[in-house]
C-alpha cells in the first residue's frame, strides 16, 4: 500500500452548507466511491446538498474521539455547563466540549426531541421524496447516551436569573456553572400570515408537517417571500411537481440581495420551472376555505390556494435575554472573540447571536463558534473566534448562485464574464476584489 493510501481519513467542510465530505464515505451518488481521497475529486464535482465546487470545501478537523463518559444523573448537576437550544448550535457545543473534557457535568434543554439532522436540507429534501425520519441522522436521546449529556427534552427555558446563576425551565429551575444561549432564531411572521394557516420551514417537525400535508398528489401552493429560503423552497416544490406561487414585495426574487442583472436570471429561471412570481406586492390576509386557503394581496388579487409557506425572514426571540439584561441588537450582543455575552457567566452562539450589531444566521461558523466557547469555558489556550464573511449558495441547483464577501451598496458591479448560462460579477475598492458574484455554471476549461 502507498504511503498516499496509508494516511488518515480526513474530512472536509462546505464553507457553504456545511456538509461534511468523508474520504472514507467518498460520494458514491456522485460517482465517488468510498476512499475517494479528496484532491483525487475531479474539479467539477460538485457538494451533493448544495452544488458549490471543489473549491469551497476546507479541511475539517472534527472533535477528537473521547472514550464514553459515565451516564448521566437524572438531575442536572449544581456545577453543570447548561446550553439552551438542541440545533446544530447546542449540539456543536456539547461535542466541542467533550473533545476536551470528558467528565464537566453537561444539561441540554430543548423545547423538541433533539435530534440531530442537517438544516440545510430541508429546502431541497422534497423533490427527494425524504421524510422526516429519514433526515433525522440520530436521536436526540441516543446523542445524549453517547456524549454524556442530561438532555431535558420538551423543556422550555422560561427566564434566567443571572445573580443566582439559574435558569428557570417548565421542568423547574436549575443552577449552572455557565450558560450558553444556543436557541436559534424563529420566523418573522408578519400580521398578515396567520400562524395556524402558514408552514414555516424552519426545522423539522415544521418540515415534517408541511411534507405530510403535500403527500400523495400535486398541490397548489404559495411561498411568502423571495428571499434565500423562499427561492430554494420554490425550486424545491416546483421539482416535487406541485404548483407554485412565489409572492415578494420586491420587483423581482432576491432583489435585496443581488443586482438586477442576477435578479433577471434568477426570475427567468424560476419562470422555466413553472414558478409564477408575483412581485410589488405584499399579502394583506390569508382565510381558510373548505378546499384550501385563499391568499388575499395588496394588490387586490386573490389566489386560491392547497396550502402557504412562509419564508418571511427570521428574527430572535429577545423575551430571554432582555429579561435577564443582556446587551441585545437585532440578537444577543456577543464578543467577537469569546461570543460572550454582556453579563458574566453567559455565552450565546448560532442563529441566535449578533456580532457588532450584524446577525449571524449561517451554518459553517457554526463549529468555530462552538470550538471557541468551550476552550474558552473550560479555561484552555485558544486564539478566539475570527468572524469572516461566509461564502453564500443558493441552493437552486440548475442555477448555482454563489456570492462571497460582503457586497457594498455603494459600489458597483463589474461584469468578468457573461454570456447566456454564466455571469460572473465583482466588486473592487482600490483594485482590490471586496464581493464576488456567480450565476450559472463557468464554461468547461477544455470548451472551445
Amino acid at each position: 500500500m502507498s504511503d498516499h493510501d496509508q494516511r488518515p481519513w480526513r474530512q472536509y467542510i462546505c464553507l457553504a452548507c456545511g456538509l461534511i465530505y468523508d474520504e472514507e464515505q467518498g460520494d458514491p451518488d456522485g460517482g465517488l466511491p468510498p476512499g475517494t481521497r479528496f484532491e483525487d475529486i475531479p474539479d467539477d464535482w460538485e457538494c451533493p446538498l448544495c452544488g458549490v465546487g471543489k473549491g469551497d470545501f476546507e479541511l475539517y478537523e472534527p472533535p477528537a474521539a473521547a472514550p464514553a463518559p459515565a451516564a448521566p444523573a437524572v438531575a442536572p448537576s449544581r456545577d453543570s455547563i447548561v446550553v439552551v437550544g438542541a440545533g446544530l448550535a447546542g449540539w456543536s457545543l456539547v461535542e466541542a466540549l467533550r473533545a476536551l473534557d470528558q467528565e464537566v457535568p453537561i444539561t441540554l434543554v430543548t423545547a423538541c426531541q433533539g435530534d440531530i439532522y442537517h438544516k440545510p436540507e430541508l429546502s431541497v429534501a422534497l423533490s427527494r421524496g425524504l421524510r422526516a425520519p429519514a433526515l433525522a441522522r440520530e436521536s436526540g436521546a441516543d446523542a445524549a447516551r453517547r456524549l454524556g449529556v442530561t438532555l431535558l427534552a420538551e423543556t422550555f427555558a422560561v427566564g434566567i436569573s443571572p445573580a443566582l446563576r439559574q435558569l428557570r425551565t417548565t421542568r423547574g429551575a436549575f443552577t449552572y456553572r455557565a450558560l450558553v444561549l444556543a436557541h436559534g432564531a424563529r420566523p418573522a411572521l408578519p400580521p398578515a400570515l396567520p400562524e395556524p394557516l402558514c408552514w414555516r420551514i424552519n426545522h423539522l417537525h415544521g418540515w415534517g408537517g408541511l411534507q405530510a400535508a403535500l403527500d400523495g398528489a400535486p398541490r397548489r401552493v404559495a411561498v411568502v417571500g423571495a428571499g434565500m429560503i423562499g427561492c430554494e423552497l420554490a425550486e424545491d416544490l416546483a421539482h416535487a411537481g406541485h404548483a407554485v406561487t412565489l409572492i415578494d414585495q420586491q420587483s423581482g426574487p432576491l432583489a435585496g440581495l443581488l443586482p438586477s442583472p442576477a435578479v433577471d436570471r434568477l426570475a427567468r429561471h424560476l419562470d422555466r420551472l413553472g414558478v409564477t412570481f408575483l412581485g410589488d406586492t405584499g399579502v394583506a390576509t390569508v382565510t381558510a376555505t373548505a378546499a384550501g386557503r385563499t391568499v388575499h394581496l395588496e394588490d387586490g388579487r386573490s389566489l386560491a390556494v392547497d396550502q402557504v409557506v412562509a419564508a418571511t425572514g427570521l428574527v430572535t426571540e429577545s423575551r430571554l435575554a432582555r429579561q435577564a439584561g443582556l446587551a441585545f441588537e437585532r440578537g444577543i450582543a456577543v464578543s467577537a472573540d469569546t461570543l460572550a455575552t454582556s453579563v458574566d457567566g453567559i455565552h450565546a452562539l448560532g442563529d441566535c447571536i449578533s456580532i457588532d450589531g450584524a446577525p449571524c444566521r449561517f451554518i459553517e461558523p457554526i463549529p468555530r463558534q462552538a470550538e471557541a466557547i468551550a476552550h474558552h469555558l473550560l479555561d484552555r489556550p485558544h486564539p478566539g473566534y475570527r468572524h469572516r464573511a461566509p461564502v453564500v449558495r443558493l441552493k437552486t441547483r440548475q442555477l448555482p448562485i454563489v456570492l462571497r464577501g460582503a457586497p457594498d451598496p455603494a459600489l458597483s458591479w463589474e461584469v468578468e464574464h457573461e454570456n447566456d448560462d454564466y455571469l460572473a460579477l465583482r466588486q473592487c475598492r482600490d483594485g482590490e476584489t471586496t464581493a464576488s458574484l456567480t450565476v450559472g455554471r463557468p464554461p468547461r476549461r477544455d470548451a472551445a
